[in-house]
């Protein structure tokens, strides 16, 4: 998953000594959750504050998946916008998710917050349009949120404007999301598994679920002993393999990668982005970067869509950074990542209760910053006894791949290339 050479950025800047004791022999919970990822850990954290035994078991080390390595930007709204929500779904249900999201994107502060996590916070992200002819499209659902949402933190900056904002003169314009913005999502993670297990949850790291067993207590089996709960919550995301046929087919595991370059003063005055905001692009297979504290560029561009990584992740990611910055040709780049999301057919997440005694959530599209602890505490809201927000996201399509689980990374790899391809002409 890593660069063979150097560790991520976030594991770098993170944490190092926090471990938690992989399981030791036969136990039992209230409930059982399958991932230390930020849905996992806000479940945990949110059901342990309620007085209920819970038991989290992550095969590596907490945010070791897509939680710890993303691109660190928190978005508004769904991965969807709205006006693709309003055309499949009506207008009451995209309001409804409009504001399911800002809830979301809120509960991220109020976690930090309460919990005292130096997440690294820093507000504004850029919605940048890579082709002249999105402009209108994109002006337009800048006055659209104005208008029919409300959402004032939302501004429409022409291409004289954005360039000297992000350093760079390869778009045509950009939407500014002043309530959106970045932060360290390791840290994040890290912080949340702190407050969870502060809160009673039982965090076990290095207890890889091999085997659920379905019944009138669900069963984990793994190498290290076998978890007996009331119910279990399925929160491993793109890195589920053999554990439910039926969340696995909704949603596709596919690889990002990501560098940072040497500290070149990016996030201050004078410096690429002078502003600090965090910028990602209109395209299908999106670019996504922002300034760190101590001055990198972090960039993630490029997906693969086969089972193995690039050889050199760096050189991979290079290639498209300098499409944006030219001048960094030469620069050093000092770490370079990959890892594993998922996504589903229709870019929304699947979140519900998929039997009894079993909740999933999976397949957050690069939307997880937000969508996954609000995820994860709307789980645990439903085990609580008011499960009208989980409702709300169950009540999605959320289709099978075609194939289902046996023909699904053919079928994504098909489509997937094709909008690879049309970024690129």
């Amino acid at each position: 998953m890593n660069h063979p050479h150097a560790p991520s950025w976030y594991a770098e800047t993170a944490d190092k000594a926090l471990a938690f004791a992989p399981l030791d022999g036969d136990t039992r919970a209230d409930v059982a959750i399958i991932g230390g990822g930020y849905t996992g850990l806000s479940a945990a954290l949110h059901l342990a504050e309620a007085g209920i035994d819970v038991v989290l078991i992550e095969a590596e080390k907490v945010g070791w998946g897509a939680s710890g390595r993303n691109g660190g930007q928190l978005h508004s709204g769904q991965r969807r916008d709205q006006d693709w929500l309003e055309r499949r779904l009506g207008k009451p249900a995209a309001h409804d998710l409009w504001q399911l999201a800002e809830e979301a994107k809120t509960l991220v502060h109020q976690l930090t917050e309460k919990h005292g996590i130096d997440a690294e916070w820093r507000p504004g992200l850029i919605e940048a349009v890579h082709k002249a002819r999105l402009v209108d499209e994109e002006r337009h659902y800048v006055d659209k949120l104005n208008r029919d949402y409300g959402y004032a933190p939302a501004e429409w900056i022409d291409r004289r404007r954005l360039a000297p904002m992000i350093g760079s003169d390869a778009y045509f314009g950009g939407r500014l999301d002043r309530t959106a913005g970045h932060l360290h999502p390791l840290k994040f993670a890290q912080g949340l598994a702190k407050a969870a297990a502060k809160a009673g949850a039982r965090i076990h790291e290095q207890t890889a679920a091999k085997k659920l067993v379905d019944g009138e207590s669900p069963v984990i089996e793994t190498l290290r002993g076998r978890i007996k709960a009331e119910i279990v919550i399925l929160a491993g995301n793109g890195l589920l393999d053999g554990i439910d046929q039926e969340t696995e087919t909704r949603a596709m595991p596919i690889k990002n990668f990501i560098l940072t370059t040497e500290p070149i003063g990016a996030g201050g005055p004078g410096g690429l982005i002078p502003g600090g905001e965090a910028v990602s692009d209109s395209r299908f297979v999106v670019y996504y970067w922002r300034p760190t504290p101590d001055g990198r560029i972090l960039f993630g561009g490029g997906e693969t869509y086969t089972r193995s990584d690039p050889a050199d992740v760096a050189a991979f990611v290079r290639r498209h950074l300098v499409k944006i910055y030219p001048a960094l040709d030469k620069a050093r780049i000092d770490h370079a990542w990959g890892g594993t999301l998922a996504v589903t057919v229709n870019r929304l997440p699947f979140l519900r209760k998929v039997r009894s005694g079993v909740y999933a959530a999976s397949g957050y599209s690069g939307q997880g910053v937000a969508l996954a602890p609000f995820g994860g505490k709307i789980i645990a809201d439903a085990i609580l006894g008011d499960p009208a927000k989980l409702d709300a996201f169950a009540a999605l399509p959320c289709p099978r791949f075609p194939g289902g689980k046996l023909l699904r990374w053919p079928a994504l790899v098909a489509g997937m290339s094709w909008y690879a391809l049309r970024d690129r002409l």
